[in-house]
């Protein structure tokens, strides 16, 4: 496992195995940049991984967005507000604000349809990190569908969680690349993956895997790292 190796990765367009902590979900993800992701790549996430295919971004630009929280979204309705008061054991709020389409899609699902939204959702994050910020904002909301087949996640940063979305996010930032990560949970037959068993894989294919632990450590004095 190493850190250079996934930042390599990240950067010729090859997938990334990422693995959280012991302390957490123990899981793996599959991760690409998001400037990587064609038909093939969304393929390889639901045929190799398995789990729920996601783009993640910075919340702060999801934020200038208009996006909110899906978890403050689904409170605002009184009835269910106490399904968003409930966690999962490692305590963590969850990353996800809301899911889309780009209203180009056919149907939203295809492997040519998520990435073809997830294509538009990277033009989106470049034309924000350009400085053409109302141009990003115009074109989320004239664009895209919701509820849609992507779901869209924001990191808050290292230092307010540890989860997939902010690990990957971060690892963009060692890249020197934009923000903007897609991967899903690599399962097993029954529970996910094993980290032995991604492990294996990785090196049967080639593959850069990465723990948590080590991005938190190449990260200690990256600014971009640790915030949202």
């Amino acid at each position: 496992m190493g850190v250079d190796e996934a930042i390599s990765a990240l950067k010729s367009g090859m997938p990334v195995l990422l693995y959280d902590s012991e302390s957490r979900e123990s899981e793996v993800d599959m991760v690409f940049h998001a400037s990587a992701v064609t038909p093939e790549a969304i393929y390889a996430l639901r045929a190799r991984a398995g789990g729920l295919i996601c783009f993640a971004t910075r919340w702060s630009i999801v934020s200038y967005l208009g996006v909110p929280w899906g978890d403050e979204l689904i409170a605002s309705v009184p009835a269910l507000r106490p399904l968003t008061e409930r966690r999962l054991f490692y305590g963590d709020r969850p990353a996800f604000t809301i899911w889309v389409n780009h209203t180009s899609v056919r149907t939203g699902i295809s492997d040519i349809d998520r990435s073809t939204t997830v294509r538009e959702l990277y033009e989106v994050v470049k034309a924000f990190l350009k400085g053409d910020r109302e141009g990003a904002r115009r074109k989320f909301l004239n664009e895209f569908q919701a509820p849609g087949h992507v779901p869209l996640l924001a990191s808050r940063g290292l230092k307010a969680r540890r989860g997939h979305t902010e690990l990957s996010i971060a690892l963009t930032a060692l890249a020197g690349l934009e923000p903007t990560t897609v991967f899903a949970e690599m399962l097993d037959r029954g529970p996910s993956l094993s980290l032995e068993k991604a492990k294996a894989i990785a090196e049967r294919e080639g593959l850069a895997l990465v723990s948590g632990r080590e991005v938190i450590d190449a990260c200690d004095g990256v600014e971009m790292c640790w915030s949202d």
